[in-house]
């Protein structure tokens, strides 16, 4: 039986423009988004690496419109399924999801429109896309595309892979004549070689947007007491705002969430230990209130939708700068400013690498998980552009942003040969057996039971290093560690030990220049919240709009952004357009929100509060 498939005809570029216009409410497309709609409608194969918030998901709905039959999006989260679908529905697009959520009477529903051909998206989970039962639907179907979401999850060395992604080469086999389009926010070169060999996308099109986030400023601080860090931080710079704060532990991720809550911060507590109508509750709640604060393993956010989560903080270091960038870009999709906050210590360090060096992987898996773990450590002890630093590592070449800690308050450099000589010398007069916090006190002379257990206060390296206090010290040894003078042994409890290349340092003939230590964000230019950027009136009118947009939402049971997302409501407010006809000129409005909400708005405008 021949598979049925899409008209291979080429819609216009007109058609693509007035579809973005009509349903989704914006006058025009941004970077290759265009080309990439086009590309596609047209039947042809893409792979595209384009940011977070840069439109991704347009590109294959559109195509999807444009093209006879269904799209198939492949999603590896429920939540991205069930908030996309929400959204689509809000703009009169014909969209679905088939996932475990659903009870057997709603999938079979689903199943019977799919096969009706009443659906112009369906989203669903790789390992059921696979299933025999499933096939065999889609082969009975008028496919428009697959899109093949997160692709980077195909990848072996990416920071998120899931053997579930392997199998989708079946869909080049057995759907020969139905275009695919692979997408992801985070690809290295060599992930990208990846997913073409793995997805069978040899001869698609490859479309690379600049991975650059301007919207959102990095910040990385030393780690001294994290929780006292993180509250300041939100504090100071995000109270009231939704954020995402992740941990590396279930037990610290409680722990924090308790720990927020019990000083003001409203926050909640999200990872795989728990269970799922737990989790689930958690995360719904995230979803539809606005100053909500999740604590998370990585577990959270792949999926998540809500474009204005302000601030994403890390307490822990992420094993890639791939995850890394993956999940700081989870803050201010909606492309308005946001903070991506870290704290970074030398028990991060040598945590990740006894991980590395712990874990059952061969050695070449081992090896490149070393180089993905040096290019982070890059970044965090980097004097220069954090954001040039990031860049790089995709291949991007950039200037300085100057809208990260180091470009908006250069950090101190200083000649820290002589310390690293007494951190290298106290390493070995102690027999390279202890770590960093017993090395410090040597350093520093701190006389203990454990310095006068060992004999240690005897030692000629004993209170060589006072002149320096303890954050400074602890930078040292993990500056040590980072660039590869000392290493771990992770056999001996953490113990450092010298690496060959100390002996430069030890004989005199190397150089180490350091940054100094900084244990909280520089006083950085102050973020005004959207109310504080208009007059009394057009503030007082943003809280009305967000109150009906919150009002709207629960009794629809979808996120408030489904409905409107910030920056729409912050033009309606700024605007204040006096009809129907001046509101459709607002972008995010299309024909059926304007449709559905138009009347209403233009009354909670001009009635008298």
């Amino acid at each position: 039986m021949p598979i049925p498939t899409a008209s291979s005809a080429a819609p216009s570029p007109a058609k693509s423009l007035a579809i973005l216009r009509e349903t989704f409410g914006f006058a025009a497309f941004r970077g290759a988004q265009g080309q990439v709609i086009d590309h596609v409608a047209a039947g042809g194969d893409a792979l595209v690496l384009m940011p977070t918030g840069g439109g991704k998901s347009l590109c294959y709905q559109i195509p999807s419109l444009l093209r006879e039959g269904t799209g198939v999006v492949v999603s590896p989260l429920i939540a991205l399924m069930q908030d996309q679908v929400a959204a689509l529905t809000q703009l009169g697009v014909r969209a679905a999801f088939l996932n475990s959520s659903l009870d057997a009477r709603a999938a079979l529903a689903t199943e019977r429109a799919l096969a009706a051909g009443a659906l112009d998206l369906l989203y669903v989970a790789p390992e059921r896309l696979t299933t025999p039962r499933c096939l065999e639907l889609l082969d009975r179907t008028r496919l428009a595309l697959f899109a093949i979401d997160e692709a980077h999850c195909v990848s072996h060395w990416g920071h998120d892979f899931r053997p579930e992604y392997l199998q989708l080469s079946l869909l080049h086999e057995r759907f020969a004549g139905v275009p695919r389009i692979a997408l992801t926010a985070t690809a290295d070169p060599q992930t990208r070689t990846e997913i073409t060999a793995r997805l069978a996308l040899e001869d698609a099109r490859v479309f690379v947007s600049s991975f650059d986030r301007p919207n959102i400023r990095y910040t990385i601080v030393d780690k001294v007491d994290p929780r006292a860090q993180l509250l300041r931080f939100i504090r100071a710079e995000h109270a009231g705002d939704a954020g995402i704060v992740y941990c590396l532990s279930r037990k610290r991720v409680e722990e924090i969430a308790v720990w927020l809550a019990a000083h003001g911060v409203p926050a909640l507590p999200y990872h795989a230990g728990m269970d799922n109508a737990r989790r689930a509750e958690h995360q719904d709640r995230f979803q539809r209130e606005d100053a909500l604060v999740m604590v998370a393993t990585i577990a959270f956010g792949m999926g998540i939708d809500k474009p204005d989560v302000r601030f994403v903080a890390h307490l822990d270091l992420p094993k890639s700068i791939e995850g890394y960038y993956q999940e700081t870009g989870r803050a201010g999709r909606d492309g308005l400013a946001a903070d991506a906050w870290m704290t970074y210590g030398l028990a991060d360090l040598l945590q990740q690498r006894r991980f590395i060096e712990q874990s059952e992987a061969d050695e070449e898996f081992k090896r490149i998980s070393r180089a993905k773990l040096d290019a982070l450590l890059g970044l965090c002890e980097t004097a220069g552009c954090r954001r040039v630093r990031l860049l790089e590592y995709f291949g991007e070449a950039s200037k300085p942003c100057g809208n990260c800690d180091t470009c908006l308050a250069p950090p101190e450099t200083w000649d820290a040969t002589e310390a690293a000589r007494k951190a290298l010398s106290a390493i070995y007069r102690t027999g390279q057996r202890f770590g960093a916090v017993h090395l410090i006190d040597v350093l520093r002379g701190k006389a203990n039971e454990r310095t006068g257990r060992w004999g240690h206060e005897r030692l000629s390296v004993f209170g060589i290093g006072a002149d320096l206090d303890e954050p400074t010290w602890r930078g040292v040894f993990r500056e040590l560690v980072s660039r590869g003078l000392a290493r771990v042994d992770h056999g001996a409890h953490g113990a450092l030990k010298l690496a060959e290349a100390s002996r430069a340092v030890l004989k005199g003939e190397q150089r180490v220049e350091m940054r100094r230590a900084r244990v909280r964000a520089p006083a950085l230019r102050k973020r005004r919240r959207p109310e504080e950027n208009f007059a009394p009136p057009e503030a007082g009118l943003l809280g009305r709009l967000k109150a009906w947009r919150l009002d709207q939402a629960r009794a629809q049971s979808v996120p408030a952004f489904a409905i409107f997302q910030d920056r729409t409501l912050e033009e309606i407010a700024r605007c204040r357009p006096q009809d129907i006809e001046a509101l459709s000129g607002v972008a995010g409005i299309g024909a059926k929100k304007l449709e559905r909400y138009g009347t209403e708005l233009i009354e909670l405008l001009w009635t008298p509060n």
